[in-house]
Parts: C-alpha cells; sequence; structure tokens
C-alpha cells in the first residue's frame, strides 16, 4: 500500500507543477449500465460482433499517412452540429443520466493473441478528498444525449499547442460522443470540470448548480472521434476499442472571452506515441457512476506498468490496468511521467469487465496526434 501512495503522491505533485508550469506560461459517467464487460462505458450505439478484421471503408485504410488536408475533408463529412439548450443540464437531469460503462470487453480474442499479457490483478479505485486540490480540476464529468437517453462520462482538459495557456480541448473517448456504426453524434455535450469539487453532494444531499459546477458548463463547439469508431463502433469491445479516443472543443456563453484552461488553472499534456518501456506507471482518473459508485465522486486507480492488449494485431496494442471503476469512468484520463518527470496523458478509459476487475485504453499514435492536430487548427469557439 505505501508503494502506491507514494508512487501516486509523485504523479499528483509533477501534475501540480505542470500546472504551475501552465498558469506562468499562459496564465491559469458514462453510464448506461449493460451486463457484462462494461467496466468504463456502454455506449448508445448499436452493438456489432466485435470480431477482428472488420473491413474498413478504402477511405480509412491508410490513415497513418493522412495529412492535415485529409483529416480536414473527413471533418467537414463527419462534422458535429452540437445544440446548445441553455438550462438543459441542471442538477436533476445531471443525476438522471446514465453512466456509459466501459464498453463490454469482448472474450473473442481472434486467432493471434501474441500480444496479449496476462490481465493484471485488480486495484481498487480511491475517491479524492474534498474539497479537491486545485490541480484536479482538470478533470470533469461528460454529458451527452441522445434519442435513447441522456448519458455520463468522463473527460480531461488537455493542453493545445496551438493557444498556450488557453485551451479549451477536453480528451474523451469516441464511444462517449459518437454512436459508431450505425449510430450518430450525441447532442447537447457538455463538460462540467472539478464536478462536486466541495463534495456537497455527496451521500444524495440536494444541492445547486453552482456547488456542484463550480467552473461551470462548458459545451462542446466542435469534437472529432477515431475514423475507425464511426465505421465499427458499437456496444461491444474488440478491435475498434484500439482507436476508442476523442476530443471536443468547448466553450462557455456565460464567460465570453474565456478559455476553459484559464478559468480551471491548468490543463493536461498528451505524450502521443509514448515508447512503452517509458511508461512505467499509470494513474487513471474517472467518475464512475454504476454500482458501487454513485457519479458524485472522482476517483483514481493506481495501475502501475500498463499490459497489453490486443483483439487486433494489425493495430496498437491498447493499454491495460487493474481498476475497478465502472461505467461512467469512460474517458477519463491516464496520466504517466515522461522522463523528463513532467505529467502528461497516455491514453484514455475505453473497455473493460463486469464485474469490474481492470480496465483498458487505447494507445496514442499517430493517428490520435494527427486527430488532435486537426483541432488545435480549427478556429476558436466565437463567445
Amino acid at each position: 500500500m505505501s508503494q502506491r501512495i507514494t508512487r501516486r503522491a509523485g504523479l499528483a505533485a509533477a501534475l501540480v507543477t505542470a500546472l504551475a508550469l501552465g498558469t506562468a506560461a499562459c496564465g491559469p459517467d458514462d453510464t448506461k449500465t449493460t451486463d457484462a464487460s462494461s467496466a468504463a462505458a456502454s455506449s448508445p450505439a448499436a452493438a456489432t460482433s466485435g470480431k477482428p478484421g472488420l473491413k474498413l471503408p478504402p477511405e480509412l485504410q491508410n490513415l497513418k499517412n493522412w495529412k492535415s488536408t485529409d483529416w480536414a475533408n473527413w471533418a467537414k463529412k463527419h462534422a458535429l452540429n452540437n445544440q446548445v439548450v441553455k438550462d438543459l443540464w441542471n442538477v436533476d437531469s445531471m443525476n438522471k443520466a446514465t453512466p456509459a460503462p466501459p464498453m463490454k470487453a469482448s472474450t473473442k480474442m481472434g486467432d493471434d493473441t501474441s500480444q496479449n499479457d496476462p490481465l493484471p490483478s485488480p486495484v481498487q479505485a480511491v475517491g479524492e478528498k474534498h474539497p479537491y486540490t486545485n490541480n484536479m480540476a482538470v478533470f470533469g464529468k461528460l454529458f451527452t444525449k441522445s434519442p435513447k437517453g441522456t448519458y455520463v462520462c468522463s473527460g480531461t482538459v488537455v493542453s493545445d499547442p496551438a493557444h498556450p495557456g488557453k485551451s479549451n480541448l477536453v480528451w474523451t473517448a469516441s464511444h462517449c460522443l459518437h454512436g459508431g456504426k450505425d449510430g450518430d453524434w450525441l447532442q447537447n455535450i457538455a463538460f462540467i470540470p472539478s464536478y462536486n469539487r466541495s463534495g456537497a453532494a455527496s451521500g444524495g444531499k440536494q444541492v445547486t448548480l453552482n456547488q456542484v459546477a463550480p467552473y461551470g458548463e462548458w459545451w462542446a463547439d466542435q469534437a472529432m472521434v477515431a475514423p475507425q469508431w464511426v465505421a465499427e463502433g458499437g456496444e461491444t469491445g474488440g478491435p475498434v476499442s484500439q482507436y476508442d479516443s476523442g476530443i471536443i472543443q468547448v466553450t462557455n456563453p456565460d464567460m465570453p472571452g474565456k478559455s476553459l484552461e484559464e478559468e480551471v488553472g491548468g490543463s493536461v499534456p498528451i505524450w502521443f506515441n509514448a515508447p512503452r518501456d517509458q511508461i512505467n506507471a499509470v494513474t487513471a482518473y474517472g467518475f464512475p457512476a454504476a454500482p458501487p459508485y454513485t457519479g458524485q465522486e472522482l476517483e483514481y486507480c493506481d495501475g502501475g506498468k500498463p499490459t497489453r492488449l490486443s483483439f487486433d494485431t494489425t493495430r496498437p496494442t491498447m493499454l491495460t490496468i487493474g481498476c475497478t471503476m465502472t461505467g461512467g469512468s469512460s474517458g477519463g484520463g491516464w496520466l504517466a511521467k515522461e522522463p523528463n518527470g513532467k505529467v502528461a496523458l497516455v491514453s484514455n478509459t475505453s473497455i473493460g469487465p463486469d464485474p469490474s476487475a481492470w480496465l483498458a485504453g487505447p494507445e496514442l499514435d499517430d493517428q490520435a496526434q494527427g486527430m488532435f492536430q486537426e483541432m488545435t487548427e480549427l478556429p476558436q469557439p466565437q463567445q
């Protein structure tokens, strides 16, 4: 136990430092319960077979070599048209949102399991103490709506190199934003950083919106998900999970001229193509909302060194850690220390089993970086 606490303390301290540097430079659930393997988030998309080797459309066969113009053209064809409905997300509607569990992890691993390590042992999630420290404000809850209901996931404020100190970007999972192969964009997407920071809503207490949303409501203005998710996504984890990352650009109509990063006081850089042998310890954050959790608390798992999980050997292997977080934690950020000591985001919660014991998240490779780069080049929200 002492080793786990010490390791996380180091990550937290480094995160504080990273956010402090960001300040100096710039100035600052998903939980619709489904049965089995749904540790992090079950989306409202229609189920797919989960078999490896699904055939992608020709235009998605060479994503590794996509240039900025390719991403821009894809984005134009698959644009999010998010609606801002004033007062839609109040305390009551937030509490009724069902956690999108991490998608059910498929038991069909394909014929070639040479890239798979033994699954990690369970690690009990631990709740952050209230009030959350300032460096925890980068973590929040993501609320979305679809014809099938309302859903909740988790997300992380990430740094925008194109707008240092003034990022409006939130990293999450593809399945938290889009319904997949037989679905469409979810709507009314809003991000609540440092949800229930004071602990006022803990234990089922009646609270006001300001008490659970100390930094306000931030609405998705633009969004990007992995093209594979749009082509293959469903409710069962499988090959598509190996690309299950998404990102939104947000705005707050009540805070004209102010960025999300300025409001929360910092952001987390992303470590793309992080070498496996340099990821020595991962801490995953999220707001699990499926039992035994309530969705009111920010939880974390010190997962140690991640192992490998693969459904399709032609795709980047997933990172896997022991963690008992459930639905609602999907999209939550995974942090690790870079060799220089700085903390960065290396993955996000995608899939897990039921009962919860471990979580898996995608590697953030060249494709994830291309998607991110396209978001940084979009015009900033008009406020």
